[in-house]
């Protein structure tokens, strides 16, 4: 029997936020790490979320998920000091290099994961900023419950939007594998609401697709899971690539449309 539910508000957004996240694997951030570093360049989504941000030169800022450095190094170039968070001990010493090779002295670092953070550790900062890393948290009702705590002045999230890796969801389905996708972006705006917190939510309008120098590259370096198909269907991602992708006589690049990233931006103010 079905439950029904008068107001909108008794819906428990946080326990549908977690049953998507119960099959999803754990990526190996460690094994990432080299790859990252490797591919991180400015691009169109970093100026889209750069423009977006409210920042002061005084400003300490809050890194939640910083990675190797992509939104860490542009943030500490413009503010007095940055705290960069990570589970990824690779990853933060990938984050160090690349303060080292841009001379930036300005930047702490927290090994922890994510869901650990609490402001009787941190403290207050003015602004935490989480770049594409609160997709699958599990607790996220209490983790933003911290982060917003911790923050004296704002905070800005971007998580998948609805058209987030398109072509890797159009060739599982053609070959039959059931996508285990993220929750939807609704849910993490409504259990924000619940948790009496009103957020502005946005859209990015981001044009670059993606490039590939071989079809052998599109494989390695595009969103799917080759660690989880077998050969055969490898095979066929082979043959699906081959089928959508554009070859780019001028750059010598291959190319397809709808490969480039989509994401949301919800952010407010204390």
């Amino acid at each position: 029997m079905k439950q029904c539910i008068n107001n909108p508000n008794d819906v428990d957004w946080v326990k549908f936020w977690a049953e998507r996240l119960e099959n999803k694997t754990n990526k190996d951030w460690d094994k990432a790490a080299p790859g990252f570093y490797k591919r991180t360049r400015k691009d169109d989504y970093q100026n889209v979320l750069f423009e977006k941000l409210i920042l002061d030169k005084n400003d300490v800022v809050l890194d939640v998920g910083c990675g190797e450095g992509s939104v860490t190094i542009p943030i500490a170039k413009k503010v007095k000091k940055v705290i960069g968070i990570d589970s990824s001990k690779k990853m933060l010493e990938y984050l160090k290099k690349r303060a080292d090779e841009n001379n930036l002295n300005n930047i702490e670092t927290i090994l922890k994961p994510i869901e650990e953070i609490t402001y009787d550790e941190i403290g207050e900062v003015d602004t935490v900023i989480c770049s594409r890393s609160l997709n699958g948290i599990v607790p996220i009702d209490y983790t933003l419950s911290q982060l917003n705590k911790i923050a004296k002045k704002y905070v800005f999230i971007t998580i998948f939007g609805p058209e987030n890796k398109k072509i890797e969801k159009d060739f599982e389905r053609e070959i039959g594998i059931k996508t285990e996708d993220f929750p939807d972006y609704n849910y993490f705006f409504n259990i924000l609401f619940n948790l009496g917190i009103y957020a502005n939510i946005e859209r990015f309008d981001l044009n670059n697709y993606r490039k590939y120098d071989s079809i052998e590259d599109a494989m390695d370096n595009g969103k799917f899971r080759l660690d989880l198909y077998n050969d055969e269907e490898k095979k066929l991602l082979k043959d699906y690539l081959e089928r959508i992708l554009t070859y780019d006589e001028e750059n010598k690049k291959y190319y397809n449309i709808k490969d480039k990233a989509d994401w949301i931006l919800i952010w407010w103010k204390k």
